[in-house]
């Protein structure tokens, strides 16, 4: 048995201590936030925060975790008010969307260490793949990210998950039906 923190509760995994982090967390505890990309550890998707590093979960095995703190995306906010999710989305950063959990993980154990990083700290932080071409936007979301985490910039609320529609198109009177 295999025992660590995620998202702050305590867990045992009964798998094998060789199962990579990705699968216990996706199949045994069924964070699915956490995505299957490569399996090689180069794309970054499967990114999560193991005692404030950004480390690739296909890439870990769960045996070498026993008394560790790890985070996933659904652990850093529910509601997506951390500062980095905050901004991913006020920059409309996701297109097919695969890669934002990791490349969320990832700025967000930079920004724990690094709280105004430059350009370049933030392109040898942030090696995830993108397929879609967010690169050119990743890095000044990253940045806003920093002031928000800062309280240098502040932002509205974004909407909450689980929007009702019907809901939603009310607060927008050319989506109302007529």
């Amino acid at each position: 048995m295999t025992r660590f923190t995620v998202n702050n509760q305590p867990v045992e995994y009964q798998l094998d201590p060789q199962t990579p982090l990705l699968w216990a967390l996706r199949d045994a505890s069924n964070l699915t936030g956490t995505k299957y990309g490569c399996g090689v550890g180069e794309c970054g998707a499967c990114t999560v925060d193991v005692d404030g590093e950004a480390v690739r979960s296909c890439q870990v095995a769960i045996g070498a975790l026993e008394g560790t703190f790890v985070t996933t995306i659904e652990g850093l906010s529910r509601d997506r008010s951390h500062p980095v999710q905050a901004a991913f989305l006020a920059s409309n950063l996701g297109q097919c969307g695969y890669c934002i959990p990791g490349l969320v993980m990832a700025t967000a154990a930079l920004l724990r260490t690094n709280r105004d990083p430059s350009d370049a700290a933030v392109a040898e932080a942030l090696t995830n793949l993108c397929r879609c071409g967010i690169q050119p936007r990743l890095t000044e979301a990253v940045r806003r990210a920093a002031r928000l985490a800062r309280g240098d910039e502040t932002l509205e609320p974004a909407p909450k998950p689980g929007t009702d529609h019907d809901e939603a198109a009310r607060a927008v009177p050319a989506l109302s039906p007529r």
